[in-house]
């Protein structure tokens, strides 16, 4: 069993990232559904929770069918981010997230995200100022470093243990690279052999099928696995997992069914959240996803693209699933 705090968590769980504009409360509902054990929101900008910005507190919805779940904020501010912590406490998440990782230029160029990388003593002043103002577990996710020549995740570790943190998650990646080239693994290897850390440490990065989450966790060594992109339109990539793990087979691929229920309830979710008409306007980046590799979808994908009510969305899932089943007949 693994332990965030007072969080009990199965033993090597399976972690959902959280991703701006993709983790929210309906996308989150079907991952725990399909066997993700630690969820945590889009991260949120200490400055917004502070301005009171009305994107910011959104992204503080939780609901107690997901929990486990954490709140991620970012910031480079130490006040801010010790107040936006008292803020996200309110809500009452199993858990606060730091991060430290993302990469984009418009977090970075704030002195917030990955930019930290450059600033071990700010890292651990910005974590301490949280720690010290929430009775919640803290946990920090990271990258390997600002880029190669500076990769630091040995120090950041063993520092941020020292604040009071109960779990680090590395992307094993810097910031260079953004999201591209492998993710080097080997540094979580050493992290996790290291005798002087204790808390678990969950790695981050590549993970995109059954046998690549086991032969990591036999090869690496951590303590559980984050997955983010490869659950974007594919949240059976959890309970994949699980059962190549526990029997080395794999479940049936989802099928047509399974894709179109998928989109009928992150849908119906969506627009329970957000309103019907926002709610099905933020589904258009999903459907690609959820169909990816199916043929014939794009002569849909414009139909989806066009649905403006769940009425018309299921509508339109009953004649995909007609077509579908007739041209599984013909083949």
């Amino acid at each position: 069993m693994v332990k965030i705090g007072n969080i009990e968590l199965p033993e090597f769980p399976l972690l959902l990232a959280p991703m701006e504009d993709v983790s929210d409360p309906p996308f989150r509902r079907l991952c725990k559904m399909h066997g993700a054990d630690l969820m945590y929101s889009e991260f949120i900008s200490s400055e917004g929770l502070i301005r009171d910005a009305m994107k910011s507190r959104k992204k503080l919805d939780i609901f107690d069918y997901e929990r486990p779940v954490g709140i991620q904020i970012f910031g480079g501010d130490e006040e801010a981010m010790a107040m936006s912590a008292r803020i996200v406490e309110t809500v009452n998440p199993d858990l606060v997230d730091i991060n430290f990782g993302c990469p984009v230029k418009k977090v970075v160029c704030k002195g917030a995200g990955a930019g930290v990388l450059k600033d071990i003593d700010l890292m651990v002043r910005l974590t301490k100022a949280v720690v010290t103002s929430t009775h919640l577990p803290v946990t920090v996710k990271t990258r390997l470093g600002w880029d190669s020549n500076s990769i630091n995740i040995d120090e950041v570790a063993e520092r941020l243990q020292e604040t009071g943190i109960k779990a680090l998650t590395i992307h094993a990646r810097t910031r260079g690279q953004m999201y591209k080239g492998e993710a080097d693994w080997e540094h979580i290897s050493r992290i996790k052999q290291n005798p002087n850390i204790e808390i678990p440490i969950f790695g981050n990065g590549d993970i995109d099928s059954p046998e690549k989450a086991l032969a990591y966790k036999q090869k690496y060594a951590c303590d559980g696995i984050m997955i983010g992109r490869a659950a974007i339109g594919y949240p059976w990539i959890f309970n994949e997992i699980k059962h190549f793990f526990e029997t080395g087979e794999h479940l049936p691929e989802p099928g047509i069914s399974d894709r179109l229920l998928a989109v009928r309830q992150h849908a119906e979710w969506s627009a329970e959240w957000k309103g019907e008409k926002l709610g099905l306007i933020e589904m258009r980046q999903h459907y690609s996803n959820y169909f990816r590799g199916v043929p014939h979808f794009k002569e849909f994908r414009k139909k989806f693209l066009e649905v403006f009510t769940l009425e018309e969305m299921d509508v339109l899932i009953n004649e995909t699933q007609k077509f579908y089943e007739e041209y599984q007949a013909q083949i």
